[in-house]
């Protein structure tokens, strides 16, 4: 039993953002593991490359999507819908932030960030439930993992006040949707990711002074690995995470735990 308590192979998964960054590391694991992808991005040729790499391990699909309004959102569940009679997983990786001073942060930093980081996710979940319960079961529920990050749980020195709110937020409405659809066996979980190398923390990383120093915070002394994020989402995506659901799984190098 225990070689196919982690087996995700023919699970159909949806890995929103997953062209680049951690979305790129989930789908890949994905695919590594056997389950047949589908991942977006707002540009048709980033997709598109990402999937034709990403299909060296598994049938990957690369769908153009912009999820920063809930018509895009709607579009690619219906996509979906066209192509797909179940789906076994959603992972709402896709994100934005936005970083600014406190005295010069606009007003404009705000709708746009909640609407990718929350509305986003819960718009996705909501019209894809048929497709998610339509294979779903006690023993192998569907799952929904979404992206949270440190930022959501603890005060970090990034301002980035809209993304660190909506990430809060998005923690818990994992925890409200798990609770809703526990009864019609769909588990909905956060992963709490750290620091990994991508755009988002390109600029703390250039600098050697202050990569130095975010280095020093984590108790673990690296930045996460592509391992290191496929790895937990594989595991919620599993047999082995089939009775998980409403919990903070924090992927962090010790950064909240040790703090």
């Amino acid at each position: 039993m225990l070689n196919r308590l982690f087996d995700i192979e023919g699970k159909i998964a949806l890995v929103t953002g997953g062209a680049q960054g951690i979305g790129r590391m989930i789908a890949e694991g994905f695919a590594r593991g056997g389950a047949k992808v589908y991942l977006t991005s707002r540009r048709a040729d980033v997709a598109e490359s990402a999937a034709r790499e990403i299909s060296a391990f598994a049938e990957c699909v690369a769908i153009p999507a912009d999820v920063s309004t809930p018509g895009g959102v709607v579009e690619l569940a219906r996509e979906i819908e066209r192509r797909e009679s179940r789906l076994d997983v959603v992972v709402n990786n896709a994100g934005k932030t936005w970083g600014a001073p406190l005295e010069s942060f606009p007003d404009k930093a705000w709708g746009s960030v909640i609407a990718v980081n929350v509305q986003a996710p819960f718009t996705l979940v909501r019209e894809l439930l048929p497709l998610l319960t339509a294979g779903a079961s006690a023993s192998d529920p569907a799952r929904v993992i979404n992206l949270g990050s440190v930022a959501g749980r603890k005060v970090e020195p990034i301002e980035a006040y809209s993304y660190s709110a909506s990430k809060a937020a998005v923690q818990h409405l994992s925890r409200v949707l798990a609770a809703e659809l526990a009864p019609r066996y769909v588990t909905v979980n956060t992963v709490v990711p750290g620091y990994f190398p991508t755009s988002m923390t390109a600029h703390l990383r250039e600098e050697e002074a202050r990569a130095r120093e975010l280095l020093a915070r984590i108790p673990l002394a690296r930045l996460g690995s592509a391992e290191d994020i496929a790895g937990i989402c594989v595991f919620l995506a599993s047999r082995a995470g089939a009775y998980v659901t409403g919990a903070e799984l924090v992927v962090d190098g010790g950064l909240c735990g040790c703090a």
